[in-house]
């Protein structure tokens, strides 16, 4: 890959996006493009084929899409269907259309059926039936998955979808009711100590296990897949290793320093029983991850204590 190849970044200011572009500036990638929503609404067809028309880019990354924990999800799931898929197939469409030749897809790991078996296979894809939690975003995902799937097939261009774990770090969403499980936990247990180290009350009995993926390990998967043309079309992005949601939230209340009580409102639920990825295909090319939980959490937490005043504190006791 020429270092001034122009490479178009899309969703380059949330926290995917501004990790790759992190990435590739220190690896010396000079011809870096990127738009904010505001600049160029994805969901737009037009407006994506005349930003192509003008800006002719020889690489697309996508990683812009609407995301949002359990309740976003189950609030609005005609907006994670429908937005999800506007903004996909307007940026695959548009680039083979254009003869851009690599195509970085990014989805979710919660494209694979809610029980399939541990650890999750690229091959289970479509085997089953979605978790209910999340399936309009997934449904939209694999969509994606099999659009750089066709395309690669039908056309030959390097194409290629990866689906990491539970991402989180620097950007990342803490706003309580669109966040995922990690940056809302941080945020509540940092609240919570300053509220006199009030009790916590977290969703679910706490026993389901998830992976977690620190973002910048992400941006080196990114990197590699830029950098070298990968043998199949889907990939999976982990750690390979897993923790009960109890575990997580011992760990950051550790970190964070809260020293209330955790309350476990088990009414609510739970999601999938466990979500491990298989990655051993990504392992076997080359890449590992390199940021521990421990460390990753530390840094997305200090990022979040630089960043705080953006969020509204709840209100302290007298």
């Amino acid at each position: 890959m020429n270092k001034t190849s122009k490479i178009y970044i899309a969703g380059h200011r949330g926290m995917v996006g501004s990790a790759i572009w992190r990435a590739l500036e220190a690896k010396g990638y000079t011809n870096l493009i990127g738009r904010s929503s505001k600049d160029l609404d994805l969901r737009n067809q037009e407006a994506v084929q005349s930003f192509f028309n003008k800006e002719q880019p020889e690489v697309v990354i996508d990683a812009a899409a609407r995301v949002g924990g359990i309740l976003a999800n189950k609030d609005y799931p005609y907006n994670f269907l429908m937005e999800n898929l506007q903004i996909q197939n307007n940026l695959i469409d548009t680039s083979l259309k254009h003869e851009v030749e690599k195509f970085i897809f990014l989805g979710s790991s919660c494209i694979y059926p809610k029980l399939a078996p541990q650890p999750l296979k690229e091959d289970y894809l479509l085997t089953d039936t979605l978790e209910p939690t999340n399936e309009w975003y997934a449904i939209a995902k694999i969509t994606g998955v099999k659009a750089c799937q066709a395309i690669r097939q039908q056309y030959g261009k390097d194409y290629v979808s990866l689906m990491p774990t539970n991402l989180y770090g620097e950007q990342d969403n803490f706003d309580l009711k669109t966040s995922h499980v990690l940056p809302a936990m941080i945020r509540k247990f940092h609240e919570a100590k300053l509220n006199a180290h009030a009790p916590v009350e977290l969703w679910g009995s706490g026993t389901p296990k998830r992976e977690f993926l620190y973002v910048d390990d992400l941006a080196q998967a990114v990197l590699y897949a830029l950098e070298n043309r990968l043998e199949e079309h889907l990939y999976n992005v982990g750690t390979g290793t897993d923790l009960s949601i109890k575990a997580l939230a011992e760990k950051i209340q550790a970190i964070v320093g809260h020293q209330g009580e955790i309350q476990w409102d088990i009414t609510k639920p739970d999601g999938t029983p466990r979500k491990l990825l298989d990655v051993s295909k990504l392992h076997e090319q080359g890449w590992h991850h390199q940021v521990s939980l421990d460390e990753g959490i530390k840094q997305t937490y200090e990022w979040f204590l630089k960043h705080s005043d953006s969020y509204k504190e709840v209100k302290l006791n007298a």
